[in-house]
């Protein structure tokens, strides 16, 4: 494992990886933990804080238009999970504010960025040539 091309990235990158790390580690310990507890929310609210970074930096990522991708202005198919991101979170916000019977909404819409933004579009970062295969097999 080699930290440097992380290092070398522009601070959208960084900011974007650390955000999604953060996120991918509280989003696990979130499923797998009792739900409606003080860590649950504790943890859901540094979870959301983290996938907002995740979020709002990939919006700056430009970098795989570069590498050859198709793209509409450096905009790439990968930033359909920014798209994801920037409805799921205020959805799901909402529905904890509801609070009642609606709350149990809010799983859908972070679970649902959980998937969809962290391990499906985690899976497309291990790509040859993408950043996290070079810091993992580079």
């Amino acid at each position: 494992m080699n930290l440097q091309p992380l290092f070398d990235a522009s601070l959208a990158i960084q900011l974007h990886v650390y955000g999604a790390v953060v996120g991918f580690v509280l989003g696990t310990v979130q499923m797998v933990a009792p739900k409606g507890t003080l860590p649950h929310r504790t943890i859901g609210s540094l979870w959301v804080v983290a996938m907002i970074v995740a979020v709002v930096s990939s919006i700056f990522i430009h970098e795989t238009a570069k590498l050859g991708m198709p793209n509409i202005k450096g905009y790439t198919f990968i930033h359909i999970f920014t798209l994801l991101g920037l409805f799921s979170i205020p959805a799901g916000l909402f529905y904890l504010v509801k609070s009642g019977p609606k709350l149990k909404k809010h799983g859908r819409h972070f679970g649902g960025l959980y998937m969809g933004g962290l391990l499906i579009a985690g899976a497309f970062a291990f790509m040859p040539g993408r950043l996290m295969y070079e810091i993992v097999f580079g």
